[in-house]
């Protein structure tokens, strides 16, 4: 990703590339176009890019959180009415005592 010459803000110099603790190999899948990636660059200069996708990642994982509990709020409301059913239906007797 660094270019020839490319000027680094952390050591005020001209990027060192692979001697540079900060110049990482990115390895995955372009969301925006699909295609692989494969490349070495500076960790400073993938920043941006890796914020969005992890914004959203967060946001898929909220969107799944919510399915999930709507579905177990649907669940919950099932068996709380065919318990109210079975309760409306039943015959209480009450022994022993004075009455």
């Amino acid at each position: 990703m660094a270019k020839d010459g490319a000027f680094c803000p952390l050591i005020q110099k001209t990027c060192i590339e692979q001697k540079c603790a900060w110049y990482i190999k990115l390895a995955g899948t372009n969301k925006n176009t699909g295609l692989s990636v494969d490349e070495w660059g500076c960790a400073v200069a993938w920043m941006p890019m890796l914020l969005i996708e992890n914004a959203n990642e967060a946001r898929q994982m909220g969107a799944a959180i919510e399915s999930l509990r709507n579905e177990n709020v649907r669940g919950q409301d099932a068996t709380r009415l065919a318990m109210m059913n079975g309760l409306a239906n039943a015959t209480f007797r009450i022994e022993g005592g004075d009455a």
